[in-house]
């Protein structure tokens, strides 16, 4: 369920690291490649009453796994994403909770 928002990154930098990454994620959670998303948004950011470039930075949602597993998950985004040509990324998680998290009107905690 781990859900990747990603702005301020040409979305064929994008598309170029994403099969690969999602692949490591998956091997980091212990979970399938299908149960990731990958979303690129298109931003407009502004400075100073001028269009300015958007800031590289991916948040990823999900149900927490821990400091370890989340290490490992920044890491290794950071890497693809440099090694894509991004110069610098920020990464930052937001945490769902089980109880407050539905599917098809179901919560998680009791699925």
């Amino acid at each position: 369920m781990p859900q990747l928002t990603v702005r301020g990154v040409a979305p064929d930098m994008l598309i170029a690291a994403s099969e690969a990454l999602v692949r490591e994620l998956a091997d980091i959670c212990a979970c399938g490649t299908d149960n990731f998303t990958l979303d690129w948004l298109q931003t407009v950011s502004a400075i100073a009453g001028k269009r300015a470039a958007t800031y590289p930075f991916v948040e990823v949602a999900w149900f927490e796994r821990g400091a370890q597993t989340r290490d490992r998950m920044a890491e290794a985004i950071t890497r693809h994403l440099l090694a894509v040509g991004v110069q610098e990324i920020e990464v930052a998680f937001k945490v769902y909770r089980e109880d407050g998290y539905y599917v098809n009107g179901v919560r998680c905690d009791a699925l």
